[in-house]
């Protein structure tokens, strides 16, 4: 029997994404206010707000939405923050609990009148007054729609990690395009971008094929660019690399080869969908190209984050993403990622 490979090599998704990167010239002033504003909560141990500098949540939002003016850029700053505590909480939860962690965010999401006095409902209805003062009656019913199904996704993913089970690629795909809250940060383009695109155009199958591209890059991306720090930690089951590896027999630099073909698979699909939308009138087509790219602008910028920051590669990220190569980490030692 042959012994486990102590690296693997990353397929190289850059070389693979054509599209262009961009950073928001708003990014110092509103990230550090809403570091302050998640801070001033005091809602980390000291080690887990090491872990929250260290990820660098506001530089992903730079690289992901390069066009947001300041308010919008902060606010959306704020949702990847608050879906940090929200994460980083349920992370350590049983499924009830996780459950009933997210049905207070809900809660207070939804009404501005509910209020249990936790931390988590009163960061919440700070980022509801900040969000519905611009957001649309179209995207706001849907973007409420995304974040209740984020929740249920992570309540059963907190119910599979109890139960040891790792599902098959199938229901995974289903499962992990909600509990990456990618859907849920792409329901705030329209809120950047001060569109309110009607629900015909999200239920047209062209649109919805580029649409499930992009979220799907995004998710498999993080899967095994954050495998060495998850299965270090013991939570490698909600991750495409342990499925493919379960599900398809495959070994583990197999598996994270086969992430890359699929990669490159999910773009094409993105890029020619893209070029055949149908229109909706030239008024409408012209909001729906400013969505367009900002898919690309969340897949694009979702790979350079990925490597400037400490929070997949450790310190040595500028190194892994000149060489790809991951130096495996013995199970129960993710000292250098924190918990």
């Amino acid at each position: 029997m042959s012994s486990q490979p102590t690296q693997i090599v990353l397929p190289d998704l850059l070389a693979m994404c054509p599209l262009k990167g961009y950073t928001n010239p708003h990014y110092k002033e509103a990230a550090a206010e809403s570091v302050a504003w998640i801070d001033s909560y005091n809602v980390f141990t000291d080690r887990k707000r090491a872990f929250f500098v260290q990820g660098c949540n506001e530089l992903l939002v730079s690289h992901t939405f390069p066009y947001a003016p300041y308010e919008q850029f902060r606010t959306c700053c704020d949702l990847v923050n608050l879906l940090f505590v929200i994460d980083e909480v349920s992370d350590d939860q049983s499924g009830k609990d996780a459950r009933a962690t997210g049905q207070v965010f809900l809660n207070a999401l939804g009404d501005p009148e509910w209020n249990d006095g936790s931390l988590l409902s009163r960061i919440t209805k700070d980022f509801r007054a900040r969000y519905f003062r611009l957001a649309g009656p179209n995207s706001s019913r849907r973007f409420l729609k995304h974040c209740e199904d984020y929740i249920n996704a992570v309540s059963t993913e907190a119910e599979l990690r109890e139960r040891g089970e790792v599902l098959d690629i199938e229901p995974f795909t289903a499962l992990r395009r909600e509990n990456s809250a990618i859907r849920l940060c792409f329901g705030l383009f329209e809120y950047a971008l001060g569109i309110d695109l009607p629900d015909e155009i999200f239920q047209d199958k062209t649109f919805q094929d580029m649409y499930f591209a992009a979220v799907d890059m995004v998710s498999w991306s993080n899967d095994v660019y954050s495998y060495n720090m998850e299965q270090a930690k013991g939570h490698s089951g909600n991750n495409i690399v342990t499925v493919l590896m379960k599900s398809k027999g495959m070994g583990i630099q197999e598996a994270v080869d086969h992430v890359g073909v699929h990669f490159q698979q999910i773009m094409d699909i993105y890029m020619e969908s893209k070029s055949r939308l149908p229109s909706w009138g030239p008024e409408v087509d012209v909001n729906i190209a400013r969505y367009v790219e900002a898919l690309g602008h969340w897949a694009k910028g979702n790979l350079d984050w990925s490597f400037e920051t400490q929070r997949y590669f450790g310190a040595e990220h500028l190194e892994v993403m000149a060489t790809r190569v991951v130096t495996l980490r013995p199970h129960g030692s993710p000292e250098d990622f924190d918990e």
